[in-house]
């Protein structure tokens, strides 16, 4: 296949250790803030091979982690899920805060409702599967961690999405290319499932749905991947009810999330780096004691999908959602907006 990227050729510029029988590896040898173009070219056939990638000790900054995501392609940026009371305490909208720091770089209380919506994360999921044009990379960096010892938990959960795909039954994949069903997606869906007593009042029904194929071919591997996770709402298409959806969901979810598909990364230190293919796995924040006493700061690049089903079944050039989408109150809703929510460093 033309757009193949896994290298059958040994690796020149970077070491690579398999962390897990089907997925994920650990990459040294990479200098961030001067990488060669053939050396991003391996890193870029590391992805396509193990879908999850693990760097430690990189010393990146923010700046230098924002201007080696861009080598990757477009970024998201997090100015529309900001609000006059949700600002950002660093100067790089292209970073998603994924700590559990306030804006003045307090530990936020684990009860607050910033606490509860992050709940959703706990579960395994796609980043941006609710939007209409999905993501490719996410490039996820330890800026402060707890020290050694104090806590236990707090890794990262990958699923392995293709590998699940490849144990399916040949009836059953059979029947799922044939139907080719689709799915809908939402934030708010996978917030209500985080903690659904605190959103009891949010309807996931009513919110935007991006449509994406439940079965999705993973180009730079050429290689089937099964496209579901915490945001998917619902199932469509020829044969489908509300019921066999619902039944649907949660089987093919219980089936890439099962522990043999499942490999989780520790956090050893700032500057450690884990970049995962969006299209070929799942992840999760893990759970870990020190949540409310030690401040775990995690900052997130999100990559558009370039390829030629990024926009699903949605419209080229759709909006997309913001936290208009389930939240009541004012929102930010535009790009002078966002950057004045910037906390001035």
């Amino acid at each position: 296949m033309a757009n193949v990227l896994v290298q059958e050729t040994p690796f020149k510029t970077i070491s690579v250790e398999p962390l897990h029988p089907t997925f994920g590896a650990s990459v040294s040898g990479v200098d961030f803030e001067n990488t060669s173009d053939e050396q991003l070219r391996e890193i870029i056939a590391a992805m396509a091979q193990y879908g999850v990638c693990v760097f430690r000790d990189t010393h990146l900054t923010d700046a230098g982690h924002v201007a080696f995501s861009r080598r990757l392609g477009a970024l998201d940026d997090i100015g529309r899920f900001l609000t006059p009371q949700r600002k950002l305490r660093y100067a790089h909208l292209e970073l998603f805060d994924a700590s559990n720091l306030d804006d003045t770089g307090t530990i936020i209380d684990p009860h607050s409702p910033r606490a509860h919506a992050g709940r959703g994360n706990g579960i395994f999921h796609v980043d941006s599967s609710f939007n209409p044009r999905r993501a490719s990379f996410s490039l996820l960096r330890a800026v402060a961690v707890p020290p050694p010892g104090a806590t236990t938990g707090g890794n990262t959960d990958f699923a392995d999405s293709r590998a699940a795909w490849d144990d399916l039954d040949p009836g059953v994949k059979e029947e799922l290319l044939e139907r080719d069903w689709t799915g809908a997606h939402c934030l708010a869906q996978s917030r209500k499932l985080g903690s659904p007593e605190y959103f009891r009042d949010v309807d996931p029904a009513v919110a935007p749905m991006a449509k994406h194929k439940i079965v999705q071919r993973h180009e730079a591997s050429g290689r089937f991947n099964l496209y579901v996770g915490a945001h998917l709402h619902h199932i469509e298409g020829d044969g489908m009810t509300p019921g066999a959806s619902a039944e649907l969901v949660a089987s093919l979810n219980e089936r890439v999330t099962q522990d043999k598909n499942v490999l989780s990364v520790a956090w050893e230190q700032p500057g450690d780096l884990v970049i995962w293919d969006n299209r070929a796995v799942l992840h999760r924040a893990g759970k870990w004691d020190g949540d409310g006493k030690y401040a775990r700061d995690m900052r997130r690049t999100t990559v558009h999908d370039d390829s030629p089903t990024a926009w699903g079944l949605n419209p080229v050039g759709s909006p997309m959602p913001t936290m208009a989408s389930f939240t009541k109150g004012p929102v930010i809703t535009n790009a002078a907006q966002a950057q004045a929510a910037v906390v001035k460093v």
